[in-house]
């Protein structure tokens, strides 16, 4: 693998989950890769399919949940046709989660100490002396203060912006080449979420480790991210650098998502607001999926879907492009 080849690369994934009344599609066609040492941030509504893209990467779709299409390769293997026991052993070696809410994946009966303990001595081989003091070393570079004494403590005996730092410790544990964080800091005051930031982005920088970072916060996505992945009704609807996209959208949905923003240096009385809702899965429009929401939509939004093309600075999958440039095949450039 070279040193600009993609550390995971995600193409045309498929979810869908069967139910009586029957196939519901949750995520339909999406595609993206991320490169070492990149943090790629996942935007949009509640509903878009960030955290199901998050979850079948790392193999925790929720049953009936499946991954009905497409391929998911991590340094050029493919993952998401593992068995179960040799993708436990790939989420806990080489890719990391950390959720919005670190109790969910701390055990209330066991001291912080025991669990990085566990998860080191399983995938790294080590002695339990040499668990433990790397157990605190990761403690200690997560900015937990006085590590030696906390070690022992438990997650109740830890804050909640401390007991992120420690969810982040237990995801670099065993040194992944990946991090998938969903809303790691949607539950934090603003002061911890900078901290947590910031804490990612060095980790990044220091490990090459590449992140995926899932968000419907804007300012954490402008703040910490390389690129960023707009989602829509389980597909990707633009896709390019942090800043272009937050400057130069275009796709008219992420306009939107834009101009509802406070800016600091503008006085407006009003946000800009997208109307209507999303729609649900059982009634996804045909053609672009935003279409009945879109100012600038017309007769060829209603009637074929857009593929990702290229815009003036991203990559959109908007008709008001097609004019100029051709389809970009496969969802990345």
């Amino acid at each position: 693998m070279t040193a600009s080849a993609p550390l995971l690369q995600v193409r045309h994934l498929r979810v869908e989950f069967p139910t009586r009344r029957g196939t519901l599609l949750a995520l339909d066609d999406v595609s993206f890769d991320i490169a070492p040492g990149e943090v790629l941030g996942v935007v949009g509504e509640s509903g878009a399919g960030k955290s199901l893209t998050g979850a079948a990467i790392i193999g925790l779709l929720e049953p009936p949940g499946r991954i009905a299409g497409g391929e998911i390769l991590l340094e050029g293997r493919r993952i998401d046709n593992l068995p179960a026991d040799q993708m436990r052993r790939v989420r806990g070696r080489q890719i990391g989660a950390i959720f919005q809410d670190p109790l969910t994946s701390l055990n209330p009966l066991y001291t912080v100490g025991r669990q990085l303990v566990e998860t080191i001595t399983t995938h790294l081989g080590l002695s339990a002396k040499q668990a433990r003091a790397r157990a605190i070393e990761l403690l200690a570079a997560t900015g937990i203060p006085a590590p030696e004494a906390r070690v022992d403590q438990y997650p109740h005996q830890f804050s909640g912006g401390m007991r992120q730092r420690v969810v982040i410790a237990l995801a670099l544990a065993a040194d992944p080449k990946l991090i998938v964080a969903d809303e790691p800091t949607t539950a934090l005051d603003v002061s911890i979420q900078a901290q947590i930031i910031a804490l990612l982005k060095r980790v990044c920088r220091e490990q090459g480790a590449a992140v995926m970072l899932v968000t419907h916060d804007m300012g954490v996505i402008a703040e910490t991210c390389d690129r960023v992945a707009v989602m829509y009704a389980g597909r990707v609807a633009e896709i390019g650098p942090v800043q272009e996209v937050i400057h130069r959208p275009g796709h008219p949905y992420t306009s939107g998502l834009m101009g509802s923003i406070p800016a600091m240096d503008e006085d407006r009385e009003r946000l800009v607001q997208i109307d209507g809702a999303m729609p649900r899965l059982t009634s996804i429009p045909t053609g672009c999926a935003f279409h009945p929401r879109c100012p600038r939509a017309f007769d060829r939004c209603h009637e074929q879907r857009p593929e990702l093309m290229k815009a003036p600075a991203t990559q959109a999958a908007c008709w008001l492009h097609a004019a100029n440039v051709a389809v970009v095949q496969g969802g990345v450039a």
